[in-house]
């Protein structure tokens, strides 16, 4: 099953965060766009982040983004 737009969009949201310490959160303000806040939220409710508008990485979201940040690096061109 290839990635939806959703799915891409919700990568790029985990992949913003400072997996170097689990204090630094995100916030995604109301200017941000649709797909920005629309993504943050199902990251909320799919239990992977701590706020509707970002805030911290769960236990669940940490490993989810530690995963999505290895296939990025491994995509990424050189």
């Amino acid at each position: 099953m290839p990635y939806t737009q959703d799915i891409v969009d919700e990568l790029n949201i985990l992949v913003r965060y400072d997996l170097t310490t689990t204090l630094e959160g995100i916030k995604v303000h109301k200017t941000a766009t649709p797909e920005t806040i629309a993504a943050t939220h199902r990251l909320f409710e799919k239990g992977l982040v701590s706020q509707e508008d970002g805030g911290y990485l769960t236990n669940l979201g940490l490993e989810t983004a530690v995963k999505a940040q290895a296939v990025l690096d491994i995509l990424r061109p050189l």
